[in-house]
């Protein structure tokens, strides 16, 4: 059994939530993402998926007072359960590193290349069709409009994020590809940002018509 199967019974339990946005169905998306940004690359793979499956142990709700603490909570977590799975002090501190450095609201350039990559992997989800899920389950646990229906796409008013779901497309969603680390990421952005492009379009064909 490698250290990865040790980890896995020892997170997944925390991944059992009502929300669709941060389940297990995402940590495991992630990871295959995070496998294929890792393809090629001078990297500590364990260490990389060990990041991934427990970037999330500890998950805020973004208005949460403490939402900006939430990763480094989550390595904290995580130490025990990467010491039981065998991982060495050098590589724990590599993940933790990863844990911290992959929140958006923290702004943290990643350190590592392993930190980088799952930056990246954990980026993309919020992206392309999964993307337009897991958007539309966080605003409607934020208990937000979908769009002003007087403005939906914010040409005479400012962008409000907090109360129209599509507002987040532009006020953060859409500059994601510029903030990836590595080329493959940056280039698997563009193109899953072109989903979403698609399907604003067509939303706005329906709420016009």
């Amino acid at each position: 059994m490698n250290r990865i199967q040790k980890l896995l019974p020892l997170v997944k339990p925390y991944y059992n939530t009502t929300d669709p946005a941060h389940d297990w169905a995402h940590v495991g998306r992630v990871a295959a993402t995070a496998r294929k940004l890792s393809e090629a690359m001078d990297v500590n793979l364990e260490c990389v998926l060990a990041g991934v499956y427990c970037h999330d142990l500890i998950n805020l709700p973004k208005d949460h007072p403490d939402r900006k603490n939430a990763s480094t909570l989550a390595a904290k977590e995580a130490e025990p359960l990467l010491i039981e799975a065998d991982f060495n002090p050098d590589e724990i501190e590599i993940i933790k590193k990863a844990i911290i450095e992959h929140s958006f609201s923290k702004g943290l350039k990643p350190s590592c290349l392993e930190a980088s990559i799952v930056q990246d992997a954990d980026r993309l989800d919020a992206l392309g069709a999964i993307g337009v899920l897991r958007c539309a389950a966080v605003n409607t646990q934020m208990k937000a409009s979908f769009y002003d229906p007087f403005d939906p796409l914010a040409q005479d008013r400012p962008l409000d994020d907090k109360n129209f779901m599509i507002d987040h497309y532009f006020v953060k969603l859409f500059k994601l590809p510029e903030l990836m680390n590595t080329e493959v990421a940056k280039s698997m952005a563009k193109e899953r940002v072109e989903v979403m492009k698609i399907f604003i379009n067509n939303l706005m064909q329906e709420v016009r018509s």
